[in-house]
């Protein structure tokens, strides 16, 4: 009963809620405008919005390629997902030999942290500690490699299929292995937010401790050339750059994917398919530009349209309480643009127990962003109040402790009540009224049970006339 009511008070505040976030179409305003896409020399390139998952660029973004070394995101990301960076990593045979080119030379059996081996994969790209992480999480290098494409799959990834968890792309594995720069975007993204991973692109050098078969510290560099000189001595060294994988294999040509921060956004990059050094001069050129004529805009903080009297409130002033935008979301436009000329549209596809509705806003034909209307937790009234608990209220004077009392009504038990109540009302009229009739019921029953005096002493009289009348004849 409490839940169907609870549920019932949600919908009627999300249903006023929707109902207030329509725009008044009669209002005439300019034109809206969305920059031109900038040239570049990468055949296929995209670059998102993090947060909001806008698209601000696509060029060939859907056309599947070979990703290169850009696939140890993926593989970073389901190492961060199921282990903890302390578990000890051993390499095996199949690691140390099966896998070529970049690499910090593990031998077999040697041991390292799943940290280590994370940083020698992200900075170094080595293949061999890929295979390694992947032995580790997925029990085999296949169990791995069928948890990166469900994980693709899981992300909306729809033209990607990985074969191995390094980016090596030779003979089969040219056919097998692919992916394309929207793909990778997403997963980019997935990655993006968890903060260890964050974390580790950034790093610019790494020390791996002697291990077991190394007795000399291991010296990282991270060869994302935007954040870290690495072989040209900074020549695109970019400052909003915070991290990022590079990729290069014959079959893929030059392949990156970097992460760059202004003025609270973030965006992402995708370079595939690039004659070097094209991954890096287009990724520059893209960021400038986007951060110079884009900015974002946070949903529940410039959602002004509610509170401004432009349309009725109707019965959000009383039900409020129990919803709010997720001050999380948020949109991107042109920096020529408004956040009261995107146009918001509610949805009910992706909601769960918190999340009642969704605001998507569109701007100039694209899909800029929006938010979730979530619940406050504020809970409906219901004939149940909150269980006894002490609560700590902190004051001027200190920290003093409440108790809420806790009282439930049984329908039965008050049925059973309201009839006992009548009956008692009833057994009180019937003796008031026998004591109101006392003497009446007396009189009566002792009048039938003794026979009237007078009336026996009259017949008396009678008999003794007539016996009298009988002797004088």
């Amino acid at each position: 009963m409490k839940k169907k009511k609870r549920i019932l008070s949600f919908g009627l505040a999300v249903c006023c809620f929707v109902g207030l976030l329509g725009i008044n179409t009669q209002k005439v305003k300019a034109a809206e405008y969305w920059p031109q896409d900038p040239e570049t020399e990468s055949p296929n390139a995209i670059v998102m919005e993090e947060s909001t998952g806008t698209v601000l660029y696509d060029k060939n973004s859907t056309e599947q390629h070979c990703p290169a070394s850009i696939t140890k995101i993926m593989t970073t990301l389901l190492a961060l997902e199921n282990c903890s960076l302390d578990e000890t990593v051993t390499f095996s045979k199949e690691a140390v030999y099966n896998t070529h080119g970049s690499g910090i030379s593990r031998d077999v059996g040697e041991q390292m942290t799943m940290e280590e081996c994370l940083y020698a994969v992200m900075l170094e790209s080595a293949n061999e500690c890929a295979y390694a992480v992947a032995e580790h999480v997925g029990g085999t290098v296949e169990n791995f490699v069928q948890m990166m494409n469900d994980k693709a799959a899981e992300l909306g990834c729809v033209n990607t299929h990985f074969n191995n968890p390094h980016g090596l792309s030779e003979g089969e594995d040219a056919t097998l292995h692919y992916t394309c720069c929207y793909d990778m975007a997403l997963i980019a993204k997935a990655a993006y937010q968890n903060e260890t991973f964050r974390a580790i692109t950034a790093t610019k050098t790494y020390q791996i401790p002697p291990t077991n078969k190394h007795d000399e510290i291991t010296y990282l560099q991270n060869h994302n050339e935007m954040i870290h000189a690495f072989k040209t001595r900074g020549q695109y060294l970019y400052e909003y750059c915070v991290g990022g994988k590079t990729g290069y294999t014959t079959a893929a040509n030059s392949t990156l994917v970097t992460f760059a921060e202004k003025d609270d956004m973030t965006l992402i990059c995708v370079i595939m398919n690039a004659q070097s050094p094209a991954q890096w001069t287009d990724s520059i050129a893209l960021y400038n530009y986007y951060f110079e004529n884009f900015s974002l805009y946070n949903v529940a903080q410039n959602e002004t349209r509610l509170e401004n009297g432009e349309m009725d409130t109707g019965m959000l002033n009383t039900n409020s309480s129990f919803v709010k935008i997720d001050p999380a979301g948020n949109i991107v436009l042109p920096k020529s643009a408004e956040f009261s000329e995107a146009a918001p549209a509610v949805s009910y596809d992706n909601t769960s127990d918190d999340v009642l509705a969704n605001i998507r806003y569109t701007f100039a034909g694209h899909d800029v962003g929006g938010a979730d209307i979530v619940s406050t937790g504020v809970k409906a009234d219901t004939f149940s109040f909150d269980n006894v608990k002490a609560e700590e209220i902190s004051t001027e004077a200190g920290t003093r402790t409440t108790t809420k009392h806790k009282f439930q009504i049984n329908i039965w038990k008050v049925l059973l009540g309201i009839l006992g109540v009548a009956a008692l009302v009833v057994i009180a009229f019937l003796i008031r009224r026998f004591a109101d009739n006392f003497y009446i019921i007396r009189h009566k029953y002792f009048s039938k049970s003794r026979p009237d005096k007078r009336y026996k002493t009259i017949k008396r009289n009678y008999r003794s006339k007539r016996r009298r009348r009988r002797r004088r004849k």
